[in-house]
């Protein structure tokens, strides 16, 4: 994890997402660092409570689920850093799952916040690593199925919350569009499949056509996780961004 030692060769790469937002510094830090806003556009979390915010570090609860239904929840602890000798500004996290049936066991991750060449935006970065289940098959399962979506959708969250801060769009508008758009692509491959043929030449019809829809880029009110580099760049600009912050270390598991 972030601020630890990884052994193993075979253990797979921490999540690395990177996005450029056009806005303000400050507008940015509010919209992640405001747990009340934090938990409208991070579709990781359906709710994060702060114990005591104006304690050092903070101490919150998480809850991924329905709100009077089965749900992933957990404690975690954050600090942050708002003023630096660059400019940029840096929070970190340790969190931990109450069940054993969450596949993010317990992990820990970072935020940067660097201020783009010219003053034109924020550059803000993420790099989080877990540990998952131990259960034989949960590391094949972690690796190929959990951590490649749970990768997605922190860059789908970052899209979204970047629609927030340049556009105005809320993040329940953003995912209604994006619900939308989903609709539309499975109506339209299931009005061409029947059209071309019945039987199997159809379904084989309206699946091509559903897959290619996949290559249509999503509209500008649209997220979509594609917009986000999801590898650090190798210069090294790249090479400090994704490196855990000292920051970390000062945490301990809560």
């Amino acid at each position: 994890m972030p601020g630890q030692s990884r052994r193993g060769a075979a253990r797979a790469a921490p999540i690395y997402v990177e996005l450029r937002i056009r806005t303000d510094l400050d507008r940015l830090w509010e919209l992640t660092q405001r747990p009340w806003l934090h938990q409208r556009w991070d579709a990781r979390f359906s709710r994060i409570e702060y114990a005591d915010a104006a304690a050092e570090p903070v101490r919150f609860r998480y809850r991924l689920g329905l709100r009077r239904g089965p749900a992933l929840t957990g404690v975690g602890v954050t600090t942050a850093q708002r003023e630096r000798a660059d400019g940029s500004r840096v929070s970190a996290l340790r969190f931990a799952s109450d069940s054993g049936w969450s596949p993010l066991q317990e992990g820990a991750g970072y935020w940067r916040y660097l201020t783009a060449d010219g003053g034109s935006g924020v550059t803000f970065v993420t790099g989080y690593d877990y540990r998952s289940w131990r259960w034989p098959g949960g590391a094949w399962c972690d690796r190929w199925v959990v951590r490649p979506l749970v990768g997605w959708l922190t860059a789908w969250s970052f899209d979204r919350l970047r629609l927030w801060a340049e556009r105005g769009v809320t993040p329940e508008r953003a995912l209604g569009h994006g619900l939308a758009e989903v609709a539309a692509r499975i109506g339209v491959a299931a009005l061409v499949g029947p059209a071309v043929g019945a039987g199997a030449v159809g379904l084989l019809t309206g699946f091509a056509v559903l897959v290619l829809s996949a290559c249509v880029p999503p509209s500008a009110v649209t997220p979509a996780a594609r917009r986000c580099r999801r590898r650090a760049r190798r210069d090294s600009v790249g090479r400090a961004a994704a490196r855990p912050p000292r920051l970390l270390n000062s945490l301990e598991l809560p």
